[in-house]
């Protein structure tokens, strides 16, 4: 499976080319990062993959497949995005997994926290009572409810301590491990050097 490819991708907002020409791979199996200053396009191209933003030149390919044929939904449920500042719906941790997986088993939603590094107990946690590491973790999971073959992560350590940062890298990694293909954008170069195994520097 080839995973994720970017080719030649040209992206403007608001009358600014914020992507220029961007070639990027994802391979399965792999934690490839985006690497850039603030501004850069990073955001804009993790947003492009799941067609949240359109792209004006270039094609976006998952699995050998077009991203622009492909059914929005099914293409979401394909790719699995984590916001950089996560929102909770309201209600437990267990409603924000179920959300639009009305068939979730007691199993799966249980082996997705675990997968998000989270224990059983949290499924009757309020959304809104989290910190900011479990808010991340708990987006990581309702994420991989979907059972992604590629998940997309915006700075996901920016608002975690050291601590939780190494838990998400550690957890990223486990999951690649899996044969999972992931791709996040950060500017935590220390982060990177750690738990990042192919590098793509953005802008």
């Amino acid at each position: 499976m080839p995973g994720l490819e970017a080719r030649g991708i040209v992206v403007s907002l608001g009358g600014r080319v914020v992507l220029d020409g961007v070639d990027v791979d994802v391979p399965p199996g792999h934690v490839t990062g985006l690497l850039g200053p603030s501004g850069s396009g990073k955001s804009t191209l993790l947003r492009a993959c799941i067609r949240l933003v359109d792209v004006d030149r270039g094609m976006i390919a998952l699995d050998g497949e077009d991203v622009e044929i492909l059914d929005a939904r099914v293409l979401r449920r394909r790719v699995g995005l984590v916001a950089q500042t996560p929102v909770m719906l309201p209600g437990t941790v267990a409603d924000n997994l179920r959300y639009g997986v009305e068939d979730l088993t007691e199993d799966a939603l249980v082996a997705a926290l675990d997968d998000a590094g989270l224990t059983a107990d949290f499924a009757d946690r309020v959304a809104d009572d989290l910190s900011g590491g479990e808010r991340a973790r708990v987006a990581l999971a309702r994420a991989l409810t979907r059972e992604p073959r590629l998940l997309l992560l915006d700075e996901p350590t920016s608002a975690l301590d050291h601590v939780a940062a190494e838990h998400i890298g550690a957890t990223l990694r486990r999951l690649a491990e899996g044969g999972l293909g992931i791709c996040l954008a950060t500017h935590d170069l220390a982060f990177a050097d750690r738990w990042l195994d192919r590098k793509v520097r953005i802008g």
